[in-house]
């Protein structure tokens, strides 16, 4: 995915909007592009809007995507519902499925198994306008993601009153529960705890967040966690999210030293009994009201394969 990064010159005093501003750059994005194919936008590392005035030093980084497709296409991909009524549908996404079409990733997704599911048709993409109504329009009852490779539940609505009810509840976690479990290398210093830090991109590698302290860039993440059982050098760890940050879960267990098992972002090296792994990391539950109710209601998934076959080789190692 192309990546555009700029700093605004120290004696720069003109405030123009960024879109504007970045056109006219002997570099830059075209405003029609910016438009269209725009993804993310970070202005000091803050996400902003095409509209925001800049400043002198201000460090501009934006995310766009090319070779929109013209239609998102219902597909007929196997799905492992959960629960589902006539607002919502609760899936069990599979390890390597992309939640919704992107770039690199216009088919095979969540959305498309869902359309199918749902009886609908493709779904026509506008390539100029408004930023949110182009993404919105790519991601049709989506309300929350996982990472391709993370397993486990996701919550959809099917239609636009059980998505704002649903949205309203994940722009703040205090109003649900989401639980996960993964399998890290090493053990934490303390068998439970909660990790605060902000969560900013990795200037040295764009694909990549970091969790910092002291500091008012990026965004506050809060995760809680519980080590459940220890085998060597290897932790099964079950994790509270507070906050929905991008590659949260990931980038906090990397900060406490315990990298993810089969994280080739933030845990790189080959492990030597697990070569082969792929991530660790699995949405196990999720405790949350369902549009027009007052109660709560819990789903939970079972424990993938995947963490069986390694648990069953650690107990075996580490009787």
């Amino acid at each position: 995915m192309p990546f555009f990064n700029f700093s605004v010159p120290s004696d720069y005093n003109g405030g123009e909007r960024l879109d504007k501003y970045v056109s006219n750059l002997p570099d830059g994005l075209n405003r029609s592009k910016l438009k269209s194919g725009v993804t993310e936008i970070l202005v000091n590392g803050k996400k902003a809007k095409l509209s925001q005035k800049i400043k002198g030093r201000d460090v501009i980084d934006i995310q766009w995507e090319d070779n929109i497709p013209d239609n998102i296409e219902p597909q007929n991909i196997p799905l492992e519902i959960v629960y589902e009524d006539n607002d919502v549908t609760v899936v069990s996404k599979a390890q390597g499925m992309v939640t919704h079409p992107a770039c690199g990733n216009w088919d095979g997704t969540l959305v498309n198994a869902l359309l199918y599911h749902w009886g609908r048709e493709a779904i026509g993409q506008i390539k100029e306008g408004d930023t949110q109504e182009i993404l919105q329009r790519r991601r049709p009852g989506i309300v929350h993601r996982l990472d391709k490779d993370t397993s486990g539940i996701i919550i959809t609505a099917k239609n636009p009153e059980a998505e704002e009810w649903l949205h309203n509840q994940f722009m703040n976690h205090n109003y649900l529960l989401k639980e996960y479990i993964c399998i890290v290398c090493g053990k934490p210093k303390e068998n439970a705890g909660v990790i605060k830090t902000q969560i900013i991109r990795d200037p040295k590698n764009r694909k990549r967040f970091k969790a910092v302290t002291n500091t008012t860039e990026g965004k506050t993440a809060v995760s809680i966690y519980h080590v459940i059982a220890t085998y060597g050098n290897y932790s099964l760890v079950r994790v509270r999210i507070k906050t929905g940050r991008t590659h949260q879960i990931r980038v906090h267990m990397k900060y406490l030293n315990c990298p993810i098992l089969g994280d080739v972002i933030y845990n790189s090296n080959k492990d030597k009994k697990f070569p082969d792994a792929t991530l660790m990391l699995h949405s196990y539950k999720m405790k949350i009201r369902l549009p027009g109710k007052t109660e709560y209601t819990s789903f939970r998934t079972k424990t993938p394969e995947r963490f069986l076959q390694v648990e069953k080789k650690l107990k075996a190692i580490y009787k």
